[in-house]
């Protein structure tokens, strides 16, 4: 928590027991410097009595008055460009009370030792009223907890705190955050990190998310009939850091014997792998990723 200014955690999540979801473990890693915790669980009906349990097991476990429960139905209309995920997010930040709104999602985790960075980057805001948002560094797991993807393919920073009450909204598919006209925020990048675990669960839990995920841009989407593996794909690295402490007993419970670097590399697209190989290289001389997607202008 923060000395004098209050601190609202938010997250959203539908059918995350069903999906793979470490979405207490998510929850619980910002709770430390937050002064309450808005959780907005979808259901399928308008009623909110239809859910995969995934209600009932947070509640369950997060008894503290900070934490704080919503009930919202996912209308199946919403489909164009993942406008739910957005739509869901705002539903959670408009509950928030605080003067800063930390952001999780539910595949996400901060790891405890950069809690300070995020407390530190709180005070710089609270010295420069133009910052509007930190920015923090992103490790995409993928294939199982000891291999990451590192590559221009997969967004490296995203704004995960932002000041509240100045209007700034969950953007699209719930990636970042833009004002309402779709301007762009100010925001400050952070020492901390993001531990991203969506590509990081089994290949069969992996399969039914993937088919939930596509479901929410495409009502006429049909799942196909091969079963979803995974591959050795351009950008693959070994993890070789710690994880979040809060994550280990679902990393126990979700390890993966594979070993993606041992495969040979998949070659989909030769000319897309080239792509990639020449923007890469050219990050790691000079640290500028070419035509970097950003929610954000750095300050």
């Amino acid at each position: 928590m923060h000395k004098g200014k209050k601190i609202s955690g938010f997250t959203f999540i539908k059918n995350g027991l069903t999906l793979g979801y470490p979405i207490l473990e998510s929850t619980l890693s910002i709770a430390p410097i937050c002064d309450e915790v808005i959780i907005n669980v979808g259901f399928e009906d308008q009623e909110c009595t239809k859910d995969d349990g995934t209600y009932a097991y947070l509640t369950s476990h997060l008894t503290d008055p900070k934490y704080k429960f919503i009930k919202s139905w996912w209308d199946p209309e919403i489909r164009k460009s993942g406008l739910i995920l957005s739509q869901q997010t705002n539903i959670a930040l408009d509950a928030c009370t605080g003067d800063y709104c930390q952001y999780i999602q539910g595949d996400e985790c901060v790891h405890e030792e950069d809690l300070k960075y995020i407390l530190d980057g709180i005070d710089q805001m609270e010295s420069d009223s133009k910052i509007q948002g930190l920015i923090f560094n992103y490790i995409h797991l993928f294939g199982n907890v000891d291999t990451y993807k590192f590559t221009r393919s997969f967004y490296r920073r995203e704004v995960r705190l932002i000041r509240n009450h100045i209007g700034l909204r969950s953007y699209l598919d719930a990636q970042g955050f833009r004002f309402a006209d779709g301007s762009k925020m100010k925001a400050r990048l952070i020492k901390a990190r993001i531990f991203h675990y969506g590509w990081a669960r089994s290949q069969k839990v992996m399969q039914a998310k993937l088919n939930a995920f596509n479901r929410l841009y495409n009502p006429n989407y049909v799942a196909p009939k091969e079963d979803f593996t995974y591959k050795r794909e351009w950008g693959l690295r070994k993890f070789t850091n710690t994880h979040p402490k809060i994550m280990q007993k679902w990393i126990d419970d979700n390890r993966d014997p594979l070993d993606l670097m041992t495969l040979p590399l998949s070659y989909t697209s030769f000319r897309r792998i080239c792509s990639l190989a020449v923007c890469d290289f050219i990050e790691k001389l000079t640290n500028y990723r070419i035509g970097e997607f950003k929610n954000y202008k750095k300050y």
